[in-house]
């Protein structure tokens, strides 16, 4: 099944249902994004084929199963499979300790539970919004500037060329 190119995804990875619904709503509210929820890491790292622009991660994901993986193990495996994903980590916990580790693995940013998790998630998804508007406004850039200098060159070169044959 081929996916669009125009599809942009967040995935939402917590393993408490209501969590992942209420920040769905509060995301869908807002932005213009498919959003997936996941109750595990290895759910959600099988569907790193769609490419997603964004997820946000629970630390402390799947703390009670033995087996499964938790945030950060999911967060460097994500990093690994899809660097380019922005991935923000959400936790109950207040310990700076947590967020360097979380920033050290490659997550974009670090949201405590509460309050006002859901604002400073929405300033967080602006905030990756215009850095992804910049990093295709610079590729574009990227693809105009080579694309005058191939001008400029076979310009030059017939220039020569011309200088040559007739002069």
């Amino acid at each position: 099944m081929a996916i669009e190119q125009s599809t942009r995804y967040i995935f939402l990875v917590d393993d408490e249902p209501i969590q992942n619904e209420m920040l769905k709503d509060y995301i869908s509210d807002r932005f213009k994004y498919k959003i997936k929820t996941y109750e595990s890491g290895e759910t959600a790292i099988a569907d790193l084929h769609l490419n997603p622009e964004i997820i946000v991660l629970d630390f402390h994901l799947n703390a009670h199963l033995p087996d499964a993986q938790n945030g950060v193990e999911v967060l460097k495996k994500i990093k690994e499979l899809h660097p380019s994903s922005q991935v923000i980590m959400l936790s109950g916990q207040d310990k700076l300790e947590v967020a360097v580790d979380s920033m050290k693995y490659g997550a974009y940013d670090y949201v405590i539970k509460g309050e006002t998790a859901f604002s400073r998630m929405g300033n967080i998804l602006n905030n990756i919004n215009e850095l992804n508007g910049l990093k295709q406004a610079t590729g574009n850039y990227k693809k105009i500037i080579s694309l005058l200098c191939v001008a400029i060159v076979a310009i030059l070169g017939l220039s020569i060329y011309l200088t040559k044959r007739l002069g």
